[in-house]
């Protein structure tokens, strides 16, 4: 059965795709099938009324907040985000998005932050993973050009809209922790160290 949801820290989260735009050398979909005893590999992406359907039997009022994130990069299916952002705060409640930051690139088309914005998104988490764009390419391996620039500006912009923003980034050696630090000071934006999973761990360093 394909896993739609799953609950961990007071939070629902919501899992959309497997798919990403880029393949982190840390990403615990290339060690696990899930977390927290949840699978998240999807045999086929939930739609919009999946989802919604799925959320109509659970008293959402017990979360802190629903999250879009799972085992892929939410912004893939950015309509299914907008639409289902939408039904969440009709029903008053808060609304984050775990994102690389890649959202323009995927939807070129779109005003991706100003779309967020009016759906009601309220706070937004990215994964900065990098304190340049050399190294970001190197562990983050994005299918896209310019990535590193393109969540950079995705950062400034949610700031710029008014949506609570964050920058994240996987404790590894790899990673200058403190440069990133910096980069989120410079942004303007608060700061979130990930603890990698011990399966990530224990492959990276081997």
């Amino acid at each position: 059965m394909n896993t739609i949801y799953y609950e961990a820290h007071n939070n629902l989260y919501l899992n959309l795709t497997n798919r990403c735009s880029a393949d982190c050398i840390f990403c615990i979909r290339n060690f696990a099938d899930g977390v927290y005893g949840y699978n998240l590999r999807l045999s086929k992406e939930p739609s919009t009324e999946e989802i919604i359907g799925a959320l109509e039997g659970l008293d959402l009022s017990k979360y802190r907040e629903i999250v879009f994130t799972g085992l892929g990069e939410p912004t893939l299916r950015l309509d299914v985000v907008l639409a289902v952002t939408r039904w969440l705060k009709n029903q008053g409640l808060r609304v984050r998005l775990d994102t690389n930051g890649h959202a323009a690139l995927i939807n070129p088309k779109l005003d991706v932050i100003a779309e967020l914005k009016k759906a009601g998104l309220d706070s937004v988490s990215i994964s900065l993973n990098a304190e340049s764009e050399e190294k970001y390419n190197k562990l983050c391996k994005p299918v896209h050009k310019n990535a590193y620039r393109a969540m950079l500006d995705f950062v400034r912009g949610a700031k710029e809209a008014g949506i609570s923003t964050r920058v994240t980034v996987v404790k590894i050696p790899e990673i200058d922790v403190e440069k990133c630090r910096k980069v989120s000071e410079e942004l303007g934006s608060d700061f979130h160290i990930r603890l990698l999973s011990e399966a990530a761990s224990k492959e990276i360093r081997e």
